[in-house]
C-alpha cells in the first residue's frame, strides 16, 4: 500500500477516503449533539452506565454508588449499597430489566467483585470475587441475561477472562492458551466499561488495550488461537492508549471505532482515535454509535465529538456540556454525580 502522502497526491480526485472526507466536511456543520443535565442524588464519580431504553437506565460509581431511573432521568433513585461495599468503586453495571442488574467493582484483588439484584436494587447478592490477589478487573459485559464476561489486567503475563453461562451464578476461567500473552506494560483501562465487546452467538470476545501496546484483541471461545491487531493513531504510555471500543454492524459486517489518548493530557488532540485523519478534540474515554442519527459520539473531560464516517474525521460539539466518563445512549455520566441525556 502506498504511504498516505503519495496516495494523497496521486489519487486526490478519485480516492474513496477523500470523497468521504469531503462529504463529512459538508455535513458536519449541520450535525448537533447536546446534553441536557439531569439532577442526581449523589456527588460520586460515575463510570458505569447502561441504558435499556430512553426511560430505563442504571449507573454506578465510587463509594458503592448505584443509581436507577425508570422515567427517562426525571428522577434517579439512590439504590441500597451491598453489604461491606461502601468503599468500592463500581466501574460497570449491566441492566436486564427494571428490577434486575449486575454490577462490578474495580480494585486490586478481592476489591474486584460482582453483585446482582433482582428486586429493583433493594438488596444485592455477592456472585463472584476476584481470585487473583494481584488482579484488577476492568470490564464486565453481558450479551444475554445468562452469558457474561469479566476481563482484567494481566496476571502472570496473561489477561484473565472469566465467563458465565448462567447469569453469574458460576464463572469459569479461560485457559491461558485461549488468551494472548500480554506485552510489557500492556493493560486495559477501567475508564468507562467500554473496552470489551461480546461478538455474535457468544463465540468471540473483543477488547482493546493500552499502556505498552495499543491492540484490538479477538478471543475465539471455540478456538485456542487468539489474535491481536495493532491500533495505530493512539498515544502510548502508562496513562495512554485505547480506552473505548465502539461496535456497529452493517450487512453482517462488524464495524469498530476505537478512541482514547492520554488521560493525563485531556486537552491534547493528537493520537486520540485509531486511524483518524481528523481526531477528536481531546482525550476520549468512551464512544458509542447513535443508530437514530447514524453517527458516532465520543466523550471525555473536555467535551463531545461526532463522526459520520466511522471515525475517520471527528468534529467537536461547541457549547456541549463537558467533563464526561462513560456513555450508554441516550445517557452520559461523569465525575461528581454528573448525568446528561442526549438531545438533538
Amino acid at each position: 500500500m502506498q504511504p498516505w502522502s503519495n496516495a494523497f497526491h496521486t489519487h486526490l480526485r478519485y480516492s474513496p477516503l477523500m470523497r468521504r472526507l469531503f462529504l463529512a466536511l459538508i455535513l458536519l456543520p449541520f450535525l448537533h449533539a447536546q446534553w441536557i443535565m439531569q439532577p442526581a442524588p449523589t456527588t460520586a464519580g460515575l463510570r458505569g452506565i447502561h441504558a435499556l431504553n430512553s426511560d430505563l437506565a442504571w449507573t454506578s460509581g465510587t463509594n458503592g454508588t448505584i443509581l436507577r431511573t425508570t422515567n427517562g432521568g426525571q428522577t434517579w433513585q439512590n439504590c441500597s449499597i451491598p453489604s461491606d461495599a461502601e468503599q468500592l468503586d463500581f466501574r460497570a453495571v449491566q441492566a436486564f430489566n427494571e428490577t434486575s442488574a449486575i454490577i462490578m467493582s474495580a480494585g486490586k484483588g478481592d476489591l474486584s467483585r460482582i453483585y446482582k439484584t433482582t428486586d429493583a436494587c433493594r438488596t444485592w447478592k455477592l456472585l463472584f470475587t476476584n481470585p487473583d490477589k494481584e488482579g484488577f478487573w476492568d470490564a464486565l459485559q453481558f450479551s444475554t441475561a445468562n452469558f457474561g464476561v469479566v476481563l482484567g489486567d494481566p496476571v502472570d503475563g496473561h489477561f484473565p477472562i472469566f465467563v458465565t453461562s448462567n447469569g453469574g451464578k458460576g464463572w469459569r476461567r479461560l485457559a491461558n492458551d485461549h488468551v494472548p500473552k500480554a506485552k510489557e506494560g500492556q493493560a486495559i483501562f477501567a475508564a468507562s466499561n467500554s473496552s470489551l465487546f461480546i461478538g455474535s452467538k457468544n463465540q468471540k470476545i473483543y477488547f482493546v488495550t493500552g499502556g505498552g501496546a495499543n491492540e484490538l484483541i479477538e478471543v475465539n471461545l471455540k478456538s485456542a488461537k487468539p489474535t491481536a491487531t495493532n491500533l495505530p493513531g493512539l498515544a502510548l504510555g502508562p496513562t495512554a492508549g485505547a480506552f473505548s471500543l465502539g461496535v456497529r454492524t452493517q450487512g453482517g459486517r462488524m464495524v469498530t471505532v476505537t478512541v482514547g489518548g492520554d488521560y493525563k493530557l485531556p486537552g491534547q488532540t493528537k493520537d486520540t482515535a485509531s486511524s483518524a485523519v481528523q481526531p477528536p478534540s481531546g482525550f476520549r474515554s468512551a464512544v458509542a454509535y447513535d443508530t437514530a442519527a447514524k453517527h458516532w459520539i465520543a466523550v471525555g473531560p473536555n467535551g463531545t465529538d461526532i463522526s459520520t464516517d466511522d471515525g475517520v474525521t471527528w468534529r467537536a460539539q461547541p457549547g456541549a456540556e463537558q467533563n464526561w466518563n462513560a456513555l450508554s445512549l441516550p445517557f452520559v455520566v461523569g465525575p461528581k454525580g454528573r448525568i446528561g441525556k442526549l438531545t438533538r
